[in-house]
């Protein structure tokens, strides 16, 4: 059956239809598929109700899988679970739980593991439990972004490098949330402010709530950059919202689009998504 492509915004992201990945996926028309990833940035597969090996064996077909550091409530396995349900029991965690408290920061403008050396390629998140009305999954496009920033602010940053910390992003919510353990787990790192994509040459803003500041510049006025670059990737003109249905499953290109997620009702309605991600193949700066 050949694939069908529908965009979902004027600029960015693709839904492909006639792909079931609950079998053996074909090398060509995954060969399609990795090609649209690299075009399109944010790529939706509606209706594939599969279970963590089905949804691991297609993840590996874009390379080698990070293991989920033991922040999350399923680290050391390769998925990073994104739900209100105990991973033991399945009951609800109260919203002042520890563990939604931790995850009340993805409700930030991100991009998955800056905060490692090797930063990541992509997530694929799948929907296996969805709540009736919110927890939208927002995205922004980074290449829009650095292609409509003036001249001179390109000159300004193409060279410049951020720190980026998993810690400082977690901070935002609550300096407690992560223990010293889990920070030692995760130094900062250095990344840069400018990527460029090695198969079609464009370039995107790499900019993250785990962007802490600039080196080499004194901290506020690294900061400052660094929220009026996030302020100008995120215009509602470079953005669409996602909103899930059960099976979905949606990858996103972590050097070329920022994403956040978006509130719902935890106490009310269940959610359960499981992402995997795709290890980058080297870091974007010498650390």
């Amino acid at each position: 059956m050949a694939l069908t492509f529908h965009k979902l915004h004027p600029l960015f992201g693709v839904e492909i239809g006639g792909v079931d990945l609950t079998g053996p996926v074909d090398p060509v028309a995954f060969g399609e598929i990795r090609a649209a990833f690299e075009e399109h940035s944010v790529v939706l597969l509606r209706g594939q109700r599969i279970d963590d090996a089905q949804q691991i064996a297609f993840s590996q077909m874009f390379g080698p899988l990070e293991t989920t550091v033991s922040t999350n409530p399923a680290g050391g396995t390769p998925f990073a679970r994104q739900s209100n349900l105990d991973i033991q029991s399945g009951d609800v965690i109260p919203p002042d739980d520890r563990r939604m408290l931790y995850q009340k920061a993805n409700f930030f403008w991100h991009t998955d593991s800056s905060f490692k050396k090797v930063p990541a390629l992509c997530s694929l998140l799948s929907a296996r439990l969805c709540p009736p009305e919110g927890g939208d999954t927002e995205f922004a496009s980074l290449r829009v972004a650095w292609a409509a920033l003036p001249d001179d602010m390109k000159g300004k940053i193409e060279t410049l490098v951020a720190e980026h910390s998993l810690a400082y992003s977690r901070d935002l919510v609550d300096p407690g949330v992560m223990s010293a353990a889990q920070r030692a787990e995760i130094p900062p790192v250095k990344q840069r402010l400018v990527r460029v994509n090695p198969i079609n040459g464009r370039k995107a803003l790499y900019v993250s709530s785990h962007a802490s500041h600039i080196v080499g510049w004194p901290v506020a006025e690294g900061r400052k950059l660094l929220d009026e670059l996030t302020r100008h990737a995120t215009q509602p003109a470079f953005c669409f919202a996602h909103r899930w249905r059960e099976g979905d499953l949606v990858i996103w290109d972590n050097r070329a689009v920022l994403h956040r997620a978006t509130p719902y009702d935890s106490v009310k309605y269940k959610r359960l998504m499981q992402r995997t991600t795709v290890a980058g193949d080297a870091p974007t700066v010498a650390q």
